[in-house]
């Protein structure tokens, strides 16, 4: 059986989370309050008009505060007088085609950020423990069949990616050079294409394809035959909440990162998604293909290996794609008709953590 998240561990520990107006950063938020953490949030302003963070009234659970991570003393200070024990970092710039167009902010946001996140942890004697969030773009990815171990080459085509190989080359190298066996520990966590309610973010395929379904509108995809490792956000954050545990409990000093990706059966082409999608909506029409006016660079295959997080950790994913996509349109169809957004969210937060069951138990996808 997977265990929930331990209630026990997180109750009381002061938690430093960077990026909470973000997406995952605000689910994150919500569910460490309901475990009984005390959360500071250090972040811009959320990146759209409509948001998560608002809707679901996090800034009314959490302290927080708006400020940048390319800002080495603000973060700092910040960090220095809540005293955190605990500091997860999620902030980036996480738009692949926005790295295109913007690659000197990506860079200094995803490297040098992580850098003065890594900076203040080794600074502040209260941080025992400090997660890195990349993603599963940060491997060298070669488009093979089989999924990217924690063990592979780090790369990136383009500059969002080569940014998050780069930010976990940066936090391997602070792991080695700053902290030792017994004292505090760093680790970092990699998934990707996920979803869930409360993304508006531009450029995503959730987004856009929400946009127009909500329009009556047909969507159009740029790389339908596309294939990601999708799942839902709580997946990831679960193992994040895991792995933070463990190497509180552990203290190893080898530089420690987990993958956290769903189940090979889970791992779909774009247009079965956007399919899935236009029939829970009652759009028959299906989507349109649309070629790229700016012919970016963009991965055709990328699969992860999570085998790490499941023996070390325990972590399993448990929501199969069909299941996280209905979650996702159930979020969304709740803020459309006007539902309170924050005990929407944490009602799902629940049903997650009751979800837990068995590996056996676990149903193949069935979009």
């Amino acid at each position: 059986m997977i265990d929930k998240p331990q209630d026990i561990f997180w109750r009381g520990k002061r938690v430093f989370l960077t990026g909470h107006s973000g997406f995952k950063g605000g689910w994150l938020a919500l569910w460490l309050h309901k475990l009984g953490a005390i959360v500071h949030g250090f972040s811009l302003p959320p990146p759209t008009e409509t948001n998560l963070f608002t809707l679901a009234r996090v800034g009314d659970f959490i302290e927080h505060e708006i400020g940048d991570i390319r800002d080495l003393e603000k973060l700092k200070a910040a960090i220095t007088k809540f005293k955190p024990d605990i500091i997860l970092h999620l902030a980036a710039q996480a738009i692949l085609r926005l790295s295109y167009t913007e690659p000197v902010e990506t860079f200094a946001a995803n490297v040098m950020g992580t850098v003065h996140v890594l900076e203040a942890a080794r600074s502040t004697p209260s941080v025992q423990a400090t997660l890195i969030v990349t993603t599963d773009k940060c491997y060298e990815n070669v488009e093979q069949i089989w999924a990217y171990r924690e063990s592979d080459a780090m790369g990136g085509h383009d500059p969002y990616s080569s940014s998050k190989g780069c930010a976990e080359l940066v936090t391997a190298a602070y792991a080695r050079s700053y902290f030792k066996t017994g004292g505090a520990v760093v680790a970092s966590a990699r998934a990707g294409n996920v979803i869930g309610g409360g993304d508006w973010a531009e450029d995503r395929l959730m987004t856009d394809v929400f946009a127009a379904l909500m329009g009556n509108k047909k969507p159009d995809i740029r790389n339908p035959n596309a294939v990601r490792p999708w799942q839902h956000v709580l997946e990831p954050l679960f193992g994040y909440l895991r792995a933070v545990e463990h190497i509180w409990q552990y203290r190893a000093t080898a530089p420690q990162a987990w993958n956290f990706g769903p189940r090979r059966e889970d791992e779909a082409p774009v247009a079965q998604v956007v399919d899935y999608l236009c029939r829970k909506f009652g759009f028959e029409d299906g989507f349109s293909f649309v070629e790229d006016p700016l012919k970016l660079h963009e991965a055709k295959l990328l699969r992860l290996d999570s085998t790490k997080a499941e023996i070390e950790l325990g972590w399993l994913p448990r929501l199969n794609l069909s299941k996280a996509l209905d979650m996702t349109v159930e979020w969304r169809l709740a803020h459309r008709d006007g539902a309170n957004m924050y005990a929407k969210t944490i009602e799902q937060i629940s049903a997650f953590e009751s979800s837990l069951v068995p590996t056996s138990a676990l149903v193949a996808s069935s979009i």
